[in-house]
């Protein structure tokens, strides 16, 4: 079958057979003409985390892995395998494909979605060519390297029709905690808005990590791809099967520093509290030194600090409530008693994301956190990042995603891909 007539096929066979195919913990599995067969990009600590996941939805089918580091490769190819021939009775189950460079995964045509858990720096030229072969994404956050590389995704992911799912998993999981936050704030019930505290990390550093040898097997310049080529360091990219979130992270070659990585999260959350979504401020105002206590502002007044207590802080006229993925509570306590009524605002129904996901797939309706909304709030961190890094007020059109009279600022709003890789 083409790309195209396997989703429709899918499409409506589910439909046909909606009940057992919507509830993932249904002891029946769907045909394998029905399922949704998804290749898996990256398979370190968030990609093993979504394997197990879609693993366990009887209406997907794990059929090949792309990683770059042969221990990984080879131990999700097992888990993989071993899992289908148990809990499909499938004795000596092979199905599974591995490569290192996952442009051969894109290529299959018997694949319908791929799941991007790689690094950063990678998301976005992974996502523009995932959506060129018409593979339906669901991409880890923070979603972009940089804004204006957020906003070619956007437009090619429009042009092609994809359903995409940006990772902000905290708009359905963790118990409902940041759901319940954005309901009592869109309703009301904190009276007008004033401020918004975000306390989440500090910006990235330059890269100035050591050069080591690169490990046997390792595809050491696939894992650099776009980004400036530089000699291998296992800070970057551990050797084996690590059980940590590696530290690239820091580095303003590979992320967004601390400042992207928790505040994709939370920034996600303020700005759907807002309802800016598709918008974002209008005013970037950094300390003259130090790095917290940047300072957003809003058209409508509202004004959002990166700093102050950890997680999320909504102070409005008639009281104040925080959330974090533990606890959420308000100041008077009564408003968190508050009963949402039939006829107010209520978020989209999800409890859990990668389900919503492939849902949304076989309906070819938007999820939760679509690409526009990935966009948005990586590109919060990156105006906190910018404003760091030039220390000046800088005043920002969210409508245009320019900066107005500010030469410097708009030139860092891309970065040109290493070659061969483009966008």
């Amino acid at each position: 079958m083409t790309q195209q007539n396997r989703r429709q096929f899918v499409q409506t066979a589910s439909a046909a057979v909606a009940a057992p195919l919507i509830l993932s913990n249904s002891s029946a599995y769907a045909a394998p003409s029905e399922r949704i067969s998804i290749g898996v990009i990256g398979v370190g600590m968030m990609g093993r985390g979504h394997l197990g996941r879609f693993l366990r939805f009887k209406d997907v089918q794990i059929t090949a892995i792309a990683e770059v580091e042969p221990t990984r490769r080879k131990n999700a190819q097992k888990r993989t395998n071993d899992y289908y021939a148990k809990n499909r009775k499938k004795g000596g189950y092979k199905g599974c494909d591995v490569t290192t460079d996952f442009r051969k995964l894109l290529e299959r045509k018997d694949i319908d979605a791929v799941v991007i858990a790689t690094p950063d720096h990678w998301h976005v030229c992974q996502a523009a060519m995932a959506a060129r072969h018409g593979k339906d994404i669901y991409c880890e956050k923070p979603l972009t390297h940089s804004i204006l590389e957020g906003r070619k995704l956007v437009n090619l992911v429009r042009k092609h029709k994809i359903v995409f799912q940006t990772g902000s998993q905290q708009r359905s999981e963790f118990r409902g905690r940041f759901r319940r936050a954005v309901e009592l704030v869109r309703n009301g019930y904190l009276g007008k808005i004033k401020t918004v505290r975000i306390g989440v990390g500090p910006p990235p550093v330059p890269c100035d990590l050591p050069t080591q040898e690169v490990p046997a097997g390792l595809d050491w310049n696939m894992w650099v791809g776009p980004a400036p080529l530089r000699g291998y360091n296992e800070i970057l990219c551990p050797k084996g099967m690590h059980r940590h979130f590696p530290a690239f992270r820091k580095y303003r070659e590979f992320a967004g520093g601390s400042l992207a990585d928790m505040g994709a999260h939370h920034f996600d959350i303020a700005q759907w509290a807002l309802a800016m979504d598709n918008s974002g401020p209008v005013l970037v105002e950094p300390p003259k030194t130090g790095n917290t206590g940047l300072k957003f502002t809003y058209a409508n007044g509202v004004v959002m600090y990166h700093g102050g207590p950890t997680d999320c802080l909504f102070e409005g006229e008639k009281g104040k409530l925080f959330v974090s993925r533990g606890k959420i509570r308000t100041d008077p306590g009564d408003i968190l008693k508050t009963k949402i009524g039939k006829d107010e605002f209520h978020v989209q129904p999800s409890n859990n994301h990668g389900r919503n996901w492939i849902d949304s797939v076989k309906s070819r309706k938007m999820p939760i956190c679509d690409v526009e909304i990935g966009h948005r709030s990586a590109s919060i961190c990156h105006l906190a990042n910018l404003g760091y890094r030039l220390r000046r007020t800088l005043k920002w059109d969210p409508k245009r995603e320019v900066f107005a009279n500010d030469e410097e600022a708009n030139g860092l709003r891309f970065r040109e891909p290493r070659k061969p890789w483009t966008i």
